[in-house]
């Protein structure tokens, strides 16, 4: 009976050095998470510094990237459109009235004629004296590639047949080269005004049938004035 608390007493001092290691552990386990916390907040507050830091020249490369894409914008609208595209023009003279009037602005596109044909009685403008000169004018196909024009009193016959029309605002009084059949290549159209009296077109030789090549493009747009704002026939 008197070994029971001598064994107690033992079983007691063999527990006491585990329950202090199990302190210490937990505390070293704690101080390494506090360690771990603390790298993970440092790296966070470096990261938003980062960030801080960054936010200047990220803007500046933004404002940049706008200059240069305003930039590339205003090129291709002063020179490439105007070039190759699209393009405004304003009537000086009376030669295509009613449908025209002077100081009418237009539009002029530049490529579907390239890639398709030109129809009859399209509104086109061109270079009567080649495409070195700045000079050009605004007519009314009459005549397509192939065919052959004669104008007989005030009528114009295309191969052999009255061409039915309304544009004209006057009657024709003056045939001029096409009193005679005059036949086209491949690569001409005959051209005339609307105001047939005062027009300088390819019923002259100084004009003549107009080669393609010496075509500037298509009128398709009426912009001014307002009031007759619209697509053009």
């Amino acid at each position: 009976m008197g070994l029971r608390p001598e064994n107690r007493t033992d079983s007691l001092t063999e527990e006491t050095p585990v329950k202090e290691d199990t302190d210490r552990l937990n505390q070293d386990i704690l101080s390494e998470e506090s360690t771990e916390d603390r790298l993970k907040l440092d790296k966070l507050r470096d990261v938003k510094q980062k960030d801080e830091e960054d936010k200047p020249s990220s803007k500046k490369n933004a404002i940049i990237k706008d200059l240069i894409t305003y930039a590339i914008i205003f090129i291709v609208c002063l020179y490439i459109l105007p070039t190759f595209v699209i393009q405004k023009t304003i009537v000086d003279g009376p030669s295509m009235e009613n449908t025209l009037h002077n100081g009418d602005q237009l539009m002029v596109e530049k490529i579907s004629y390239r890639l398709d044909d030109l129809k009859r009685f399209d509104i086109v403008v061109f270079y009567p004296y080649g495409r070195k000169q700045k000079e050009y004018y605004v007519k009314r196909v009459i005549g397509l590639p192939g065919e052959t024009v004669q104008i007989k009193g005030k009528d114009i016959y295309i191969n052999n047949k009255k061409l039915t029309e309304n544009y004209g605002k006057e009657p024709i009084t003056d045939a001029g080269i096409a009193a005679k059949p005059l036949k086209l290549t491949e690569d001409e159209y005959f051209v005339m005004g609307d105001n047939r009296e005062v027009s300088f077109d390819s019923r002259y030789e100084e004009v003549g049938p107009v080669k393609k090549e010496n075509i500037g493009g298509k009128v398709i747009l009426r912009i001014w004035p307002l009031n007759k704002f619209g697509l053009l026939e």
